[in-house]
Formats: structure tokens, C-alpha cells, sequence
């Protein structure tokens, strides 16, 4: 099986598209979305659209989930955050929210092996953003394979198929990259992020796995992002929002 994984989209459709395209060609047959579809950008019902359209399984995401709290009358507090969710909320449908409602925090796929989640294989909010973190991730899940996002970081992080001990090894995918899971190891896999990278490439991530290879390759590619910049303006969305995409910060 070849997964197409992708997340942290954040309401980007143009870089989610030029990502289709890319991986059109890839051979892939099943989708997984690793959360936050939402938050930030300026075509909300666009990537909803889209990923119906790809029947993909959609993880829930921290901003996913503050739409839904917003949606449902909970206060936030006045940020950037919340004023991208005010805007996309007035834009969605129930029919939107239902299905949002209907993504889970986590869920492990028995044929591939696999955990996916949005922050860390325990938790949808914590960051696998470093080996101390990877290895609490590793010490409270016992699985072999993981799939994460919300870093906005593609890598992979790697220890022993063993008792945790002080052997954790980190790689990252700044320009893209391929990693063969060692038959030892257990991992935890980041296809970095569509919509937002912050990893200092301004380019759109995301991967695929070959479950017969147990081979991860994050891909890199280019998009538009005047477009995207153009659009957060018309919609009236903070600018720094279109500003931030040309950094990759």
C-alpha cells in the first residue's frame, strides 16, 4: 500500500493543489490528512471540498478543533489564531462541520501498522519537535509506526524496537528526502506541512509510504504563494498571515 500524507494544510488550497499535482504521478491509493485542515488561510471550504473529494481519513487537528469550539460558543481569546477562525467559520456550512465533527483525535490502522495523530502518538496537542520529546512520545506509545504532524517540520525520529534508552535519532527534510525503516526500529514519521512550512523552505511538503518498502519520502514543491498572499489580503485576513508563507517561517 503507497500512503499520501499530508497535513497542516491550514485553509492553503493553492499549495495543497500543487501538491496533488505533484503526487498524482506517485501511484498512491490511499489518503491520510494528519490534521489542521483549517486555521490561518484563506480557502477553508476549498480544502474541505478537496478532501472529501479524495475520500481521505482526516485526523482531527488543534485548529480544527478550536473551529469546532467556536463554532459551539467557547470564548477564545483576541490573536491572529482566532480572527483566521472567526473568518472561515462565517464561510463553512453544517454540512462542513458535521464532518469536521466526525475526525478523530488519533486512530491506528491495522494493516499498515500504523498510529496516526496530530501532535505525538499520545497526545493531539504535544509537539514531536525534538528528542526529548520523541522519546516521552516513545516511552508512553508502544507501537512500532507513526505518523504525525503539527511541527510543520517534516522528519523522522527513530529509536530502538526496544526498551527506550538514551538512542534516538533525528532527521530532517528540508529539501525533501527518502528513509528506509530499519526492520529494528520504531518511528515516528512527519510529512511536514501543505500549507505552512516552517522549517525555513517556503515549499509545500508532504509524503508518501510504501507500507511493502517501509519507505517514507517527503516531497518538496513549489507554489504560489503571491496568490495566496493576494487572497489572505482580499479576504481582509491579517497580512502577516501571507507575508510569513515567503519565509517557510
Amino acid at each position: 500500500m503507497r500512503l499520501l500524507l499530508i497535513s497542516d494544510i491550514h485553509a492553503n488550497y493553492t499549495a495543497l493543489e500543487a501538491v496533488l499535482n505533484d503526487a498524482q504521478g506517485r501511484n498512491f491509493s490511499h489518503v491520510v490528512h494528519l490534521g489542521d485542515a483549517l486555521g490561518y488561510g484563506p480557502h477553508p471550504r476549498e480544502v474541505l471540498e478537496a478532501l472529501r473529494t479524495l475520500d481521505a481519513v482526516c485526523m482531527m487537528g488543534n485548529h480544527d478543533q478550536m473551529l469546532l469550539d467556536r463554532a459551539d460558543g467557547l470564548n477564545m481569546r483576541v490573536s491572529i489564531v482566532s480572527q483566521a477562525l472567526a473568518w472561515q467559520l462565517e464561510r463553512l456550512s453544517e454540512r462542513d462541520l458535521g464532518w469536521i465533527r466526525s475526525w478523530r483525535d488519533g486512530m491506528d490502522d491495522p494493516v499498515i501498522g500504523a498510529r496516526y495523530r496530530h501532535g505525538s502518538p499520545t497526545s493531539l496537542d504535544d509537539y514531536t519537535d525534538s528528542v526529548t520529546a520523541a522519546r516521552e512520545a516513545f516511552s508512553g506509545w508502544h507501537g512500532r509506526l507513526a505518523f504525525v504532524g503539527h511541527t510543520h517540520h517534516p522528519a523522522v525520529y527513530a529509536t530502538l524496537n526496544a526498551p527506550v534508552g538514551e538512542w534516538i535519532k533525528h532527521q530532517a527534510f528540508v529539501q525533501g528526502g527518502s528513509y528506509m525503516v530499519p526492520p529494528s526500529a520504531r518511528v515516528i514519521l512527519n510529512p511536514g506541512s501543505v500549507g505552512q512550512p516552517r522549517d525555513g523552505n517556503p515549499q509545500a511538503s508532504y509524503a508518501i509510504f510504501d507500507s511493502a518498502r517501509n519507505n517514507f519520502q517527503v516531497f518538496r514543491v513549489d507554489y504560489d504563494i503571491a496568490q495566496v498572499q493576494a487572497d489572505v489580503n482580499a479576504a481582509g485576513l491579517p497580512e502577516v498571515l501571507g507575508a510569513r508563507l515567503f519565509l517557510g517561517k
